[in-house]
């Protein structure tokens, strides 16, 4: 019978606390906790996750993968609602409804701007705040858009591109809020709506969406607090406006929308300097829809056509994990 020692040329090591420096393949018994351990790599992986209460497309949200908050969605609604990981529950909807909204933060404290409100303004310039149980009206953008590229927290965030109809259909102009106030700051490099996002308002990465000129849904644009440049880097596949999350500019994931129309289930990764198309794909193909989380834990939520699908993100990664034995 092959034994560990025997593979290894070493006995299982006895410690009262996890060691700083594992090796995959390595295991140990923890004698505090009284389990056997092994440090292994985790494969990356799209899971299905609750259903929404409300299909939609037009939706976004904000939050991490276990605490999810999601706005809005068409037709034009207020419909409101929160995951825990595992299903989501309906909360106290928003005070206007809006198609295509903005929304950063988390699950308690969110931060929902812009968006498309219906005749006769279309595009909105309305923010409201979420305190965990309500949502305030605060004030407004200066520009009316929906359809926003974002990045931040309730206190500090950013906003970008945006269709302004009935103005000009794909804009530039990138806005900074402070807590309490829109500021009006550099703009983006090329216009662009329905783009993805991922960093925070001092390093942000903007990519895929629409824009008004080739290449539709490959461009990538990266603010550096100040101002916007041009990686040289785009995405590998065009997804239009499709989903994206990453909590760092430099580490990035883009996932499933469309291309001129065709639905994608295609994974991209982004490393800071080169995009990947993974082997991984989502079950359901959409777009318009909203994601959260960082590279390594993600999730995205509804989307056009109208869904209630959610799909949980795990990207690889190396982990210890206890050994059980049965």
């Amino acid at each position: 019978m092959t034994t560990y020692y025997g593979l290894y040329g070493q006995k299982v090591q006895y410690l009262a606390s996890d060691p700083t420096d594992v090796q995959v393949g390595q295991v140990w018994y923890n004698s505090t906790s009284a389990v056997l351990k092994v440090r292994q790599q985790v494969t990356a992986a799209w899971a299905t996750g609750g259903t929404m209460n409300t299909a939609r497309e037009q939706v976004n949200g904000a939050g991490a993968q276990t605490a999810m908050i999601i706005a809005g969605g068409a037709p034009v609604s207020t419909a409101s609602e929160i995951y825990n990981g595992s299903s989501w529950t309906a909360i106290t909807g928003l005070p206007t409804g809006r198609e295509a909204a903005s929304v950063v933060g988390t699950q308690t404290a969110a931060l929902a701007f812009g968006g498309f409100q219906g005749a006769p303004l279309f595009s909105s310039v309305i923010t409201n705040g979420w305190d965990g149980s309500s949502w305030t009206t605060l004030n407004s953008l200066n520009t009316r858009r929906y359809a926003m590229g974002e990045v931040g927290t309730q206190a500090a965030a950013l906003g970008w591109g945006g269709d302004n109809f009935p103005g000009a259909r794909v804009s530039t102009p990138t806005e900074s809020w402070n807590g309490t106030s829109w500021t009006t700051v550099n703009s983006l490099g090329t216009a662009m709506y329905y783009s993805a996002a991922a960093g925070t308002t001092g390093s942000a990465l903007a990519f895929g969406g629409n824009f008004p000129t080739s290449p539709t849904g490959t461009i990538n644009q990266t603010w550096d607090g100040t101002s916007w440049s041009t990686p040289p880097a785009n995405l590998t596949t065009k997804i239009g406006p499709g989903f994206g999350f990453g909590t760092v500019s430099t580490a990035a994931i883009a996932a499933s929308g469309n291309n001129q129309g065709s639905p994608l289930t295609t994974t991209q990764s982004y490393d800071g300097t080169s995009w990947t198309n993974l082997p991984q794909t989502v079950s359901t193909a959409r777009s318009t829809g909203a994601s959260a989380g960082s590279q390594a834990s993600g999730i995205i939520a509804g989307g056009s056509p109208a869904t209630g699908a959610t799909e949980e993100w795990t990207g690889p990664a190396i982990e210890s994990k206890t050994v059980t034995v049965t």
